[in-house]
């Protein structure tokens, strides 16, 4: 049997999507940009893809533009903005367990002489709202936080923070990360109070190499690519129609059926939670998302047990799938002050509604027999 538990990195794409992405590249492959029909037709496909997503957010299809994918999402919202508002202060305000998309754009902001503040979070990952409005003043222009943490699956009081921040400052822009949350909960910003949100295509089945920033109606922020105009001049360059088309499409079939499939994956998630809770040495760290569970097999380090298990044709991930230095320590985990039998030992379960209770009963049952003999192997060492 294959358990694939690692759909917080990526999903499959539905087989929907599959065959819309191969009929545009083959037979509708023609330039969105382009005066003829194979163009005008293309540019319908956007256009369509543009109305869905909308009308999931309750937003303006002049709301959403195209991306490469999340990182460019996020790189958008926070350099752009940033870049917009600099002479209306240059105070970001952010969290300590942001993906590193988020964080490495905090870095260079902090390098080009914005002041960036970032605020911790309780053991299970949830910012401390009150710091987090301290540091909001007359000077903040943008404060960032992800609504789902993509290690450990804590859901932030986003339309708290949003009320209190904007109570204080009217004028900050409140940027969120929805990348684990978009196709999990139904997000409508504004009544959130998001002014900028960041999504991916390939976290709900649809392709890679594609994403979307809502950019709410009169939010004030530059481009950070220059070209050809493409967007309303907010990202030139000629749109990924194929892949543009393909997240539509999983949009669309994900939020028909919302529900029953987060039921499903929610359930999975607590026969796994209940299957391990009896194993000595073993912690889960709770996050109400629905897809993501986080455990700490102490006595074992992450990456062992990953490789056991990946013998078994059981897939997990050791933390975010975006790091490049794989054995670095996860930041998320040094946030919620996890003491370092756990930081070591940490793996994370992400499910998609393709998953089955025989596949999670087949990892606990491997679990349970793989874990006492790493356990001794590593006493012996």
């Amino acid at each position: 049997m294959e358990a694939y538990f690692d759909n917080a990195a990526t999903t499959a794409v539905f087989p929907e999507v599959r065959e819309l992405v191969l009929k545009l590249m083959e037979a509708d492959y023609g330039n969105p940009s382009s005066l003829h029909m194979k163009g005008v037709d293309a540019g319908a496909y956007i256009k369509t893809a543009k109305e869905i997503i909308a009308k999931e957010l309750k937003a303006e299809p002049k709301e959403i533009i195209f991306t490469s994918g999340g990182t460019e999402s996020n790189n958008m919202a926070l350099i752009g903005a940033a870049m917009a508002n600099r002479r209306a202060g240059n105070k970001i305000v952010t969290t300590s367990v942001e993906h590193a998309s988020v964080s490495s754009c905090m870095k260079f902001l902090s390098e080009s002489g914005y002041e960036v503040v970032s605020i911790g979070t309780d053991k299970s990952g949830i910012v401390d709202v009150e710091a987090l409005l301290n540091e909001v003043d007359d000077n903040t222009i943008i404060v960032s936080v992800m609504y789902v943490n993509n290690e450990i699956g804590s859901i932030m009081p986003i339309e708290e923070i949003a009320r209190l921040i904007k109570e204080k400052n009217p004028k900050v822009l409140f940027h969120v990360d929805a990348i684990q949350a978009f196709g999990k909960l139904r997000i409508y910003p504004k009544r959130l109070g998001i002014d900028l949100m960041s999504i991916s295509g390939h976290k709900l089945h649809g392709p890679k190499g594609v994403g979307v920033l809502y950019i709410k109606n009169g939010t004030k922020i530059k481009p950070i690519i220059y070209g050809g105009g493409q967007q309303n001049g907010m990202r030139s360059g000629t749109e990924n129609v194929p892949g543009i088309a393909g997240l539509g499409l999983a949009v669309r079939l994900i939020y028909d059926t919302l529900d029953d499939r987060m039921a499903h994956i929610r359930s999975l998630k607590e026969r796994l939670v209940n299957g391990l809770a009896d194993i000595e040495n073993v912690f889960y760290h709770a996050g109400d998302a629905p897809h993501i569970a986080s455990f700490s097999f102490v006595g074992v380090r992450s990456e062992v047990m990953l490789h056991a298990l990946e013998e078994k044709n059981i897939y997990v991930s050791s933390g975010s799938a975006c790091s490049s230095n794989k054995n670095s320590v996860s930041s998320v985990l040094t946030a919620i002050k996890l003491p370092k039998e756990q930081l070591e030992s940490t793996l994370r379960f992400s499910f998609s509604e393709d998953n089955t209770e025989e596949q999670i009963d087949y990892a606990i049952g491997v679990i349970k027999e793989l874990l006492p003999v790493l356990r001794r192997y590593v006493r012996k060492k």
